[in-house]
């Protein structure tokens, strides 16, 4: 517990005794008022000097700074994520706009090499990538990790002889759980799963801005057409992992605390693949990923679901309005919440390889995957803090 200054409306001073914050969790930030006596100009300038959260009101906002003496392993968690945040949602408009910048400077021919460079390497996203190990064991990760902090849960052995898609759900606004879990080595799935090489599937609209396609093929992800989603099951008989977040853009609109909507009931394209490929089929189910961010409230059928959706069909990424805290305050701004994100591996689905499957094979496969997929949940829940009455809604 520690003790903040509050300034009343009517400009009196009291002291308030609150909780520290659990990742700046709004809502959650005192618990009550241990006097109301009129503070002393003495109190203020001690206070002033506290080194606990510090609350200041605007109004009706009230904003909740970070302390001063925060550990440093918290500020370099922060730091991690920051940059994490940064390349996920600005990094690629800014490599395309350094590149085309350089062109109208003395540094001209960085730009002409690099698109010499990507013509020669155009098809390599579509070829299995080129992934970077020592990126990705990076210290970096695992300051993002313990910022949540993300773990992975085994179920199950994924026998490294055959290969796999892995089903990822749900995706939350920015894929953090997908991202730290399959495309860094920070929460051990090189250890818990020896032998296999793990892929995550990306929009392609990604792979076409310069300098930033090489920087995500580093962490080994690949553009998630049916092409190159299936390179590595085709030329690579054992031993591989494709990584998919099934829902997709469309399913970070109902990423929202609390919600378990699944975008699965019509979504069968992966299912072919892995029946095509004869690919075991394993559900993920990430405990916390919709929790990490608030939302603005988009119910289907209101002006702004059909304006996202709209822009999403045209565009192929969804614009869902969130928000969560900042650097130096827990009130507002782009960087998540310190929320524990826990995800689940099942275990593995067996397909037989069919290149062509008829429509009511194809359903079979779908519904049994749906069901271990709800039975992963179910089993699980509790674990994680979710009610015992609350079930998975597959839309």
């Amino acid at each position: 517990m520690v003790k903040c200054l509050m300034r009343t409306e009517n400009s009196k001073c009291v002291w308030i005794e609150i909780s520290q914050p659990i990742g700046g969790e709004k809502g959650r930030l005192w618990t009550h008022f241990l006097g109301g006596p009129s503070c002393s100009q003495q109190q203020q300038q001690q206070q002033q000097q506290h080194s606990g959260l510090f609350l200041v009101f605007y109004g009706k906002m009230k904003i909740a700074f970070a302390p001063v003496n925060l550990p440093l392993q918290r500020r370099l968690q922060t730091a991690a994520v920051l940059a994490w945040v940064f390349s996920f949602l600005a990094l690629a408009l800014t490599c395309i706009f350094v590149f085309f910048y350089l062109l109208f400077t003395r540094f001209w021919l960085i730009s002409v090499l690099y698109a010499t460079w990507w013509y020669y390497d155009f098809d390599t996203p579509a070829c299995g990538g080129r992934r970077v190990s020592f990126l990705c064991g990076l210290k970096l990760w695992e300051y993002m990790r313990d910022y949540f902090p993300i773990k992975l849960v085994k179920t199950a052995d994924l026998d490294p002889r055959h290969n796999y898609i892995l089903g990822f759900h749900p995706h939350g606004v920015l894929v953090a759980g997908a991202f730290t879990n399959f495309c860094t080595y920070a929460t051990g799935f090189r250890e818990m799963f020896p032998g296999l090489s793990c892929y995550l599937l990306m929009l392609p609209l990604w792979f076409r801005a310069p300098f930033f396609r090489d920087y995500i093929m580093c962490a080994g992800l690949i553009p998630s057409d049916k092409e190159s989603a299936s390179y590595p099951l085709r030329t690579r008989r054992c031993g591989t992992a494709i990584v998919i977040a099934v829902g997709g853009a469309p399913e970070a609109l109902d990423a929202h605390p609390g919600t378990f909507n699944v975008l699965l009931a019509k979504k069968k394209g992966f299912i072919k693949m892995a029946m095509e490929h004869g690919t075991h089929l394993v559900p993920v189910f990430s405990f916390g990923e919709n929790e990490v961010y608030d939302q603005v409230e988009n119910p289907r059928g209101t002006w702004l679901r059909w304006t996202q959706e709209r822009l999403q069909s045209i565009m192929g990424v969804s614009l869902p309005l969130f928000h969560a805290r900042g650097i130096f305050q827990y009130s507002f701004g782009l960087l998540p919440y310190r929320r524990p994100i826990h995800t689940v591996v099942g275990r593995p689905i067996r397909v037989e390889k069919n290149m062509k499957p008829t429509a009511e094979e194809l359903d079979a496969v779908h519904q049994l995957y749906m069901e271990e997929l709800s039975n992963l949940f179910e089993e699980h829940k509790g674990n994680y803090g979710v009610d015992k009455d609350t079930h998975l809604n597959f839309i």
